[in-house]
């Protein structure tokens, strides 16, 4: 009686997974993703055949079927275990913030990265789009060091005098790989850049920015003069937050009204007490945690959320499948907009690729469908494409090589440096 109500109940378990997926894909993401969700089909239909089939099968071969399945099972949360410990980081977070109060004995102005897209909730008089001016700033470690780096009088992460030229060669638009996350000056994009061409360049990436943001920062912040601008697109992640960007009444503003601006460089000092608020936030929330002798810290499974992304192969899953987000008809007007404002000012706009570390992992299951898009939208806009994955890291026998001890995470700094000078041979024809 009790294994029928078993078999029963895996059986019913593999309806309720047929549903969820079909809800999912049908109804919260209304078809558009149904490509991704087809090996979910098959695998819940192929679950359901084979609880279907238990019935029907002898006892013994059921118990060595079950013993089977569930030893498979159990390989699988094993690995999901090592994954989520592997990459969450969660060590690292907390350490950066215990450097960051060791640092603050001896420098008062020490400040921590800040990324503009954590503003977007947030009701604010304006919106961010760098960080806290002239402040040493500790940024995150993923080749064995915290980068730190002096910000310039707007936040940036560039020698201040940089703004003081007349005329500036290359103007840098991106995320945390533009902002040169986890190295130190000279080795982020920017630097390499003045360093060959040995003229001016500014860097206005910062963590976390997606297209919009992207473009409201080369709208607030465009010097007089700049031969070459440069649009750093991550294909790990930078189109995913365009949906909750067009939902900011500040940021939609700079597609509506091709003359809006907040006047930023006019209101660093509001957006440097912005800033300094929430950092003061997140440190004593920091604090708190690490003086609660409650609360288990490092490991990870401790949170609902947590334990839901577990028990449905989360780290796993992201692994092994690349799920494409969907490219809004807004991105390309967005990219339109950002080409015919470099031409306004007599720049020339460069559209850069950089790939992400999926893309090499050959565990991983890559879908380059979104790169193919993209590549046409440039076309018809006929802006000129810097595409890093075939002039760098495909022509490398190992690409992994350029990414911190071959693991997932930023580029390193020979990343970095094979990066600035594909872009330096391409626009230097």
């Amino acid at each position: 009686m009790i294994k029928k109500k078993f078999d029963s109940l895996i059986f019913s378990i593999s309806v309720i997974l047929l549903i969820y997926i079909i809800y999912k894909s049908e109804f919260y993401w209304s078809g558009e993703k149904r490509d991704y969700y087809l090996i979910y089909y098959i695998f819940s239909l192929a679950l359901i055949g084979f609880s279907f089939l238990i019935f029907f099968i002898n006892e013994k071969l059921k118990i060595y079927i079950k013993i089977f399945f569930f030893s498979i099972l159990f390989s699988f949360y094993l690995f999901e275990f090592y994954i989520t410990f592997h990459f969450k980081g969660k060590i690292q977070e907390i350490t950066k913030f215990e450097i960051f109060n060791d640092m603050k004995k001896k420098d008062k102005n020490v400040k921590i990265t800040m990324a503009s897209v954590s503003f977007l909730k947030k009701n604010l008089n304006i919106f961010p789009l760098s960080g806290v001016s002239n402040s040493t700033t500790i940024a995150c470690s993923e080749n064995g060091y915290f980068s730190v780096y002096n910000s310039d009088r707007y936040g940036f992460n560039n020698p201040d005098a940089e703004w003081d030229n007349q005329e500036i060669e290359y103007l840098l638009l991106g995320d945390s790989f533009t902002h040169g996350s986890c190295v130190n000056r000279p080795d982020d994009i920017a630097s390499v850049l003045r360093t060959i061409s040995k003229k001016p360049s500014i860097n206005l990436g910062n963590l976390g920015n997606g297209p919009l943001i992207e473009y409201a920062t080369l709208r607030e912040f465009y010097p007089k003069k700049v031969n070459k601008v440069l649009w750093l697109y991550f294909e790990g992640n930078d189109i995913l937050g365009l949906d909750q960007e067009l939902k900011n009444h500040f940021l939609i503003n700079y597609i509506k009204d091709e003359n809006y601006s907040q006047n930023l460089k006019l209101k660093q000092k509001n957006v440097d007490n912005i800033i300094n608020k929430i950092i003061k936030k997140e440190v004593d929330k920091k604090h708190k945690q690490k003086n609660d002798r409650k609360l288990i810290k490092k490991i990870p499974l401790l949170n609902f959320v947590d334990i839901a992304k577990f028990f449905k192969f989360y780290e796993s899953r992201k692994l092994f499948f690349h799920s494409n987000p969907i490219i809004q008809p807004e991105f390309k007007e967005i990219i339109m907009l950002a080409n015919k404002l470099a031409e306004t000012n007599g720049s020339k706009f460069y559209f850069v690729y950089l790939p992400e570390y999926k893309r090499y992992k050959k565990i991983t299951f890559y879908d380059d469908r979104n790169y193919k898009e993209i590549k046409k939208i440039l076309e018809g806009l006929n802006i000129p494409l810097i595409d890093i994955h075939t002039k760098v890291f495909k022509k490398n026998k190992n690409p992994l090589e350029f990414f911190p001890g071959e693991k997932i995470g930023h580029y390193n700094e020979l990343g970095y440096k094979k990066t600035a000078e594909a872009i330096f041979n391409y626009t230097e024809k």
